[in-house]
């Protein structure tokens, strides 16, 4: 493959994507929204396309890192008004499948190859090339992609049809909801016992009651410091409502992610929106009456 790729959507995912292409040797191309982000980028040596009409000119491949459903469904139009086809177009948002879906079609009416590639992995763990990729759709497409996808990410699993992506995307974030309050009600725990934090996350950590969300967020946690974020609490509001319509589609019965819930709605009702998931410790520390620096609103 041609080392030149676009990337539509420069945010904390895209943006740590590109920035590791670049350094991967890759022109990169780039479009966003936010004027401040296509400075930040431009800085690093991503090439700014005036829009994305201009970007499906120039490259065979596209990376769509997008905000909301509204926002793929605007520029999956903006792709197939482009009056160019052939692209392969990798889809590495959470969204339902429904969005995804009618993605799909839209590509395929327009002439391109679709893959459904939703990210495992923080903006923290993109930065690193620690992310895992969930590719579906049309196989040789994701062959086509492998060079690309091994230069921002450890490890690439292909499961089939388009939307298997994320369906497996659903199931890992299902985990990582839970494990990640779970985290909180652990640390909240240890502190208000007297433990040292410090020592708590390093003795936890590696043991039987660790996880990778342990791992990753529990440091935030003993600092009671989540900025910045490595996924927004508001962000992630958006992704649990499609985990939650996913199971209640298949009927399957959800305790366990079903009682992490309110307690990321109350983070945000709360004003830790733009905080990092870890910060729901806040609101577990304030349930149980434990005063720390931090101040819930």
């Amino acid at each position: 493959m041609d080392k030149k790729v676009g990337v539509i959507g420069l945010g904390i995912m895209g943006g740590a994507i590109s920035r590791n292409l670049l350094e991967r040797g890759w022109r990169v191309i780039g479009v966003d929204i936010d004027a401040g982000r296509r400075a930040a980028l431009a800085a690093d040596g991503v090439e700014i396309a005036p829009d994305v009409a201009n970007l499906v000119g120039a490259v065979p491949v596209l990376l769509l890192s997008l905000p909301s459903p509204a926002a793929l469904k605007e520029v999956a139009a903006e792709i197939a008004a482009a009056d160019v086809s052939g692209r392969i177009v990798a889809e590495l948002s959470t969204f339902s499948i429904e969005d995804k879906l009618s993605f799909q079609t839209t590509m395929i009416v327009a002439g391109h190859d679709p893959l459904d590639c939703p990210l495992s992995g923080t903006g923290a763990q993109a930065a690193n090339r620690d992310l895992v990729i969930y590719a579906s759709g049309e196989r040789a497409a994701a062959d086509a992609c492998a060079s690309l996808f091994a230069d921002f990410a450890k490890k690439t699993a292909y499961l089939g049809v388009f939307g298997n992506g994320s369906r497996m995307k659903f199931v890992a974030n299902l985990l990582v909801a839970i494990h990640n309050v779970a985290a909180a009600e652990a640390m909240v725990l240890a502190i208000k016992s007297g433990l040292d934090p410090t020592d708590v996350v390093e003795v936890v950590a590696p043991g039987a009651g660790g996880s990778r969300m342990f791992e990753m967020r529990a440091p935030m946690m003993a600092r009671d410091e989540y900025m910045p974020a490595t996924m927004r609490v508001s962000t992630w509001s958006k992704d649990m409502s499609i985990i939650a319509e996913f199971a209640k589609s298949l009927g399957v019965d959800t305790p366990c992610f079903d009682a992490t819930r309110p307690i990321y709605d109350e983070a945000l009702r709360r004003g830790l929106g733009e905080m990092d998931t870890a910060a729901v410790c806040r609101i577990v520390a304030d349930h149980s009456n434990l005063h720390r620096a931090g101040k819930l609103a």
